[in-house]
């Protein structure tokens, strides 16, 4: 059957690709790429961060599968420069874009105090990503400054000066849509393990990007940066304890000397660990973060089915928490423990990674029958899904990550696997 199921995916993604194209429309005045078909209710014509990156992953592997190297560039390349483009004089990058307006929650400006969110920090990975396929960076070397000042933005209105961790401003548009470390807790109190891991290998691409641009010792001043940040999540995010990285609360009183109830002994801490069993403490194999030692010890919390393990892939809330819910929501999406796409290949990586190759291709083939079992019995692939028994739970038609069955299947045919940067 898996066998059937790969044929039939491959199929099916490579025939369905091009839906994601779009034309230049509006204030999108480059071609770009959206998460699903046209006919879609949510993703027809927007323009989303960490959605179109992955997109771009996933196209790789569609080129480098038919022989058609630079089918989808302009799309690609039309992604970035459309982000760029709106990026404000601060470095302030809206987190989407549709042809009538960036769509923004409150004010992220310099008078609005950098307060909100913005794009996740993907873009330089999804510019390094084409580097990497295209074997030049002379496309993107008139635009790193703004990328710069983007990277920029974020080590200056968004990292905590106690911790050196990046934090979320709200609990909008974080990716990881109701993650209960952040979701509905006070603003800029969260220095989320997802986040720190995405910043760290932004970071990583900006030095590869100035690295290919012939600027090495500007490069390795970005990556000393990298360092700087994995440095912090390791002491900050490590819970030696339960052996894996949380999130940690930022949210603490300051410390006032003239208090006498406390000037005794004030604290001597920065953070409190967010002890939420999150799929997103995997990103710190995904990232590179993790010491061999603790990915040893994260690989067994893996491993573990009374909490991540389900048949499907990996639960994204642990089933010991008690927020753990697998209801259809939408706007937040809900992430309390259904599988997604994104999160089976995240930490399908992260395995690999550190050489966990029976588990990483154990899950790629669970992710393989879970998408096979959908589109034999739909026709479609949809947004989430059911741990246990695979049933789709909501949004027929979902494109975008789930496309990455087709690297996980180059990976278990053993052939050229695209990933990202």
């Amino acid at each position: 059957m898996t066998e059937r199921w790969m044929r039939l995916l491959q199929d099916f993604v490579r025939d369905h690709s091009a839906e994601m194209m779009r034309e230049p429309s509006g204030i999108l005045t480059h071609p770009y790429t959206v998460p699903s078909a046209p006919d879609s209710p949510y993703y027809s014509t927007t323009l989303w961060d960490w959605d179109s990156w992955f997109v771009s992953v996933v196209l790789g592997q569609v080129e480098a599968d038919t022989g058609e190297p630079g089918r989808f560039a302009a799309y690609e390349e039309g992604v970035i420069r459309n982000f760029l483009a709106h990026t404000d004089a601060d470095g302030v990058m809206p987190i989407l874009l549709k042809p009538d307006g960036p769509m923004l929650h409150g004010d992220p400006s310099r008078a609005g105090g950098f307060s909100q969110n913005m794009h996740k920090p993907v873009i330089a990975q999804q510019a390094a990503l084409l580097t990497r396929r295209k074997g030049s960076a002379e496309w993107i070397r008139d635009d790193l400054p703004v990328i710069e000042r983007f990277l920029e933005r974020y080590l200056e209105s968004h990292v905590d000066a106690a911790t050196g961790l990046a934090y979320w401003q709200t609990d909008f548009a974080v990716g990881v849509d109701n993650d209960p470390s952040v979701f509905y807790r006070p603003d800029r109190s969260c220095a989320s393990i997802y986040l720190n891991s995405l910043l760290y290998r932004e970071l990583l691409a900006y030095g590869s990007l100035l690295e290919d641009s012939g600027r090495a010792s500007e490069a390795n001043r970005w990556r000393g940066r990298a360092e700087d940040l994995a440095d912090a999540v390791r002491e900050h995010l490590w819970d030696e304890r339960d052996g894996t990285f949380y999130s940690a609360d930022l949210a603490l009183r300051a410390i006032d000397e003239e208090d006498w109830l406390h000037s005794g002994a004030p604290r001597t801490w920065s953070s409190l660990l967010l002890r939420v069993d999150n799929w997103s403490s995997f990103l710190a194999l995904w990232a590179g973060i993790a010491t061999a030692e603790q990915a040893e010890r994260m690989r067994e919390r893996y491993l573990d089915r009374r909490t991540f393990r389900a048949d499907y892939g990996v639960r994204t809330l642990s089933k010991l928490e008690k927020q753990y819910s697998l209801r259809a929501s939408n706007n937040p999406s809900n992430w309390l423990g259904p599988v997604w796409g994104v999160s089976n290949y995240l930490v399908f990586r992260g395995l690999d990674k550190y050489g966990f190759a029976d588990d990483a291709r154990e899950l790629a083939e669970e992710t393989v029958a879970l998408f096979g079992r959908d589109l034999d019995a739909t026709g479609a692939l949809h947004e989430f899904y059911h741990p246990d028994t695979g049933e789709p739970i909501m949004t027929k038609g979902f494109q975008n990550w789930n496309f990455l069955v087709l690297n996980l299947i180059a990976y278990l045919e053993g052939r050229p696997m695209v990933t990202e940067f």
